[in-house]
């Protein structure tokens, strides 16, 4: 399916089991993603941490609701937990068979987003091993004069932004060095184009969503 489709359907499911609610829908969702996730042969791994990093999320929901709530109402509590869940997972859908490149070409050819916003997004995605790597060295380096920076220490991402920034200023120099000039028309290297079947995919999709929305609470 093409990349942008599937952020937009991402988008409006999201969306709409915010605005109706309905936790069928959210469990259907939520099973159709992993069963999605493992065809595309997602590791072990990640999937565990699928499952259980935005368990902190969801179940914290879960507690406030019904637990520390006045007026305790479980289908409440279920349903807004099992949004997190929702969300999550289908984001994780969309990045199971698309590349940071590919989406971002995407962005650009498809929903006519500018060239510079479209190669900002390539860029945030591609300074994030980076930024994990300045960390790490800072972290180090502080080390080694005796000085510990935890997590949250300011000192630690201070640093690392201004990391980020010098990133951004060699990105930018780099781009116009290869003739990136902005709001000029470009020449398309790798077409993303929308096939009929993408279209297909994604209104049954949308469709079947909004059904059980609106026949199952």
């Amino acid at each position: 399916m093409n990349p942008s489709l599937e952020f937009l359907l991402a988008f409006i499911i999201s969306l709409e089991i915010s605005i109706k609610p309905s936790l069928i829908t959210n469990f259907l969702i939520i099973a159709f993603a992993l069963v999605y996730l493992l065809i595309r042969k997602t590791s072990f791994k990640k999937m565990i941490g699928l499952l259980m990093i935005p368990f902190i999320a969801a179940f914290t929901i879960f507690a406030t609701l019904y637990w520390f709530s006045t007026k305790p109402d479980p289908y409440y509590a279920w349903n807004l937990s099992s949004r997190v869940y929702v969300y999550i997972l289908t984001i994780a859908c969309v990045t199971a068979d698309t590349t940071a490149v590919k989406f971002s070409r995407s962005l650009e050819q498809n929903l006519h987003l500018p060239s510079k916003f479209a190669y900002g997004v390539l860029a945030a995605l591609g300074i994030i091993p980076q930024m994990k790597s300045a960390i790490t060295q800072i972290r180090t380096a502080a080390m080694m004069r005796g000085v510990y920076l935890s997590f949250w220490s300011p000192q630690l991402y201070f640093k690392a932004i201004l990391v980020a920034l010098n990133s951004a200023e060699n990105l930018a120099q780099g781009m116009e060095s290869h003739g990136f000039v902005e709001d000029q028309t470009r020449s398309t290297i790798v077409a993303i184009p929308i096939k009929k079947h993408d279209w297909a995919i994604f209104f049954i999709l949308l469709i079947l969503v909004n059904i059980s929305l609106f026949c199952f609470k």
